[in-house]
């Protein structure tokens, strides 16, 4: 029987971050993966689903391109063969990347699956045959999340999808309807429409994106319509037949009353349950919830002291950055380090059209907390460089304390959302004020400025917005 200091099982974003990192920490590290490294998602998540959602904004920029003088209005053309090929490049290059970075810290990966057999055991049933058993003083476990299956739906139909049958990209469908309106249903939607798919989307609630703040949702949903998408709010799926040569979605709405949406696909995007069973949690003694997620102390340990778990294997906010960030705790924990899980606020992002980015609490969360809540405010129609990119939906939203000034959230739609709100981010860890990023200087011409106008306008003296005169 092999031993290590410390084994990893799983190498998505959390998995094979802690594992460089306990490499890093000079500990003897194996890392047990039983698919392609990087996990879902480098491979059928936020990597390939990036690449599409550019190639549709490409598309759709050249389609539209006209209005500036740029080409002639004419529909573009999609190439799926090339753009799968050009898609599979980019994830093989980051797979080997991964694998390199893992050489290089003197992890050992082993391909196959791993079972706990104890507190500090487990299994490999091998990929290649056979089966290796393994001793670590720690282990840290990472094997993340998988989406939810509707019965009346299942994946063994091939009318229906999971992301990685979408990212497989073997087709762009004619007709397409999804079933849920939240993250990932909304980017491949609005992704899927400018690729000119007619999209329908059927959500259980009366908004898109669950609890996040209308204000935030309100222009991506108005640019869906506006991309010949639909919308059923309130609607719950039941099942799909066949019907000749396509298929159809069958829904009830609020009311009752049956729908039949005409579809050739459907995407089931309603959430993700845990990979925690068959994994050995019970020999080993681990703790899991009612929903099969496994409960962390702030340094990613279970209940049993030698065993830690990291990212969508411990519950929802599912983000590849919150994993990657559990691996180095876990990794520093291990190591004797004092790393704690103690950040102020998560980021968290969708990467739909216009992108949504939020941190920190929202308008109503602030309220429910407590404070006396004061909002600023700066719509991206009003900002030079968006004008000059016309890419004007959105605005950027900044939440405060009005009595204290103190920076509670910050929510961005519109343009490189994403990219912006880590200033928001980095500003509400290091408990600024609003006056904070007001006062920070932010080049011109530049997105990030509608973020500096917000927070005047908090302040009341943004001065690209037009407000009255006191009297």
């Amino acid at each position: 029987m092999e031993r290590f200091d410390a084994a990893v099982i799983g190498s998505g974003p959390g998995g094979y971050v802690s594992a460089i990192r306990l490499g890093q920490l000079g500990k003897n590290t194996v890392l047990i993966e039983k698919g392609a490294l990087g996990g879902v998602c480098l491979n059928w998540g936020c990597i390939p689903s990036k690449a599409v959602i550019h190639a549709s904004h490409l598309r759709e920029e050249m389609s539209h391109g006209n209005a500036i003088g740029i080409g002639t209005g004419a529909e573009v053309p999609v190439d799926v063969d090339k753009l799968r090929t050009w898609k599979e490049g980019i994830v093989t290059k980051l797979q080997g990347g991964v694998g390199g970075l893992l050489k290089a810290a003197g992890v050992t990966v082993i391909k196959g699956t791993a079972t706990l057999t104890g507190a500090n055991s487990f299994k490999v049933d091998l990929a290649e045959g056979g089966t290796q058993e393994i001793e670590a003083d720690n282990i840290v476990l990472g094997t993340g999340g998988r989406p939810i299956e509707l019965p009346f739906l299942p994946h063994s139909n091939p009318r229906i999808w999971t992301s990685k049958e979408v990212l497989a990209l073997n087709e762009i469908p004619e007709r397409l309807a999804i079933v849920g309106g939240g993250v990932i249903g909304l980017e491949f939607g609005c992704a899927f429409a400018k690729l000119g798919s007619k999209v329908t989307i059927v959500e259980l609630l009366p908004g898109l994106m669950g609890g996040l703040d209308p204000e935030l949702v309100k222009p991506v949903r108005q640019r869906f319509k506006k991309q010949g998408g639909t919308i059923h709010f309130e609607c719950s799926a039941k099942g799909v037949e066949e019907r000749g040569d396509h298929a159809v979605l069958i829904a009830k709405d609020k009311k009752g009353k049956d729908l039949e949406i005409p579809c050739d696909r459907v995407i089931v995007a309603i959430g993700f349950r845990p990979n925690s069973e068959g994994i050995g949690l019970e020999a080993a003694g681990v703790t899991v919830d009612k929903r099969g997620f496994v409960p962390v102390d702030a340094q990613c340990r279970t209940n049993v002291p030698s065993i830690y778990a990291i990212g969508d294997l411990t519950g929802a906010p599912f983000l590849a950055h919150r994993a990657s960030k559990h691996g180095i705790v876990a990794a520093e924990v291990i190591a004797g380090q004092p790393s704690l899980c103690d950040w102020q606020a998560m980021p968290a992002g969708t990467f739909s059209d216009p992108e949504i980015a939020t941190v920190g609490l929202t308008e109503q969360e602030a309220v429910e907390a407590g404070h006396d809540v004061h909002v600023g405010r700066f719509p991206f129609a009003a900002l030079g460089r968006a004008m000059a990119s016309n890419d004007t939906a959105g605005l950027v939203k900044v939440i405060g304390d009005k009595k204290s000034g103190l920076l509670l959230g910050v929510g961005v739609t519109g343009p490189g959302a994403n990219t912006m709100i880590a200033e928001a981010a980095l500003a509400i860890e290091m408990g600024a004020q609003v006056e904070d990023l007001a006062l920070t200087v932010h080049s011109h011409p530049t997105f990030s400025e509608a973020m500096m106008e917000a927070a005047e306008d908090f302040l009341g003296h943004a001065i690209h917005v037009a407000r009255r005169k006191k009297k």
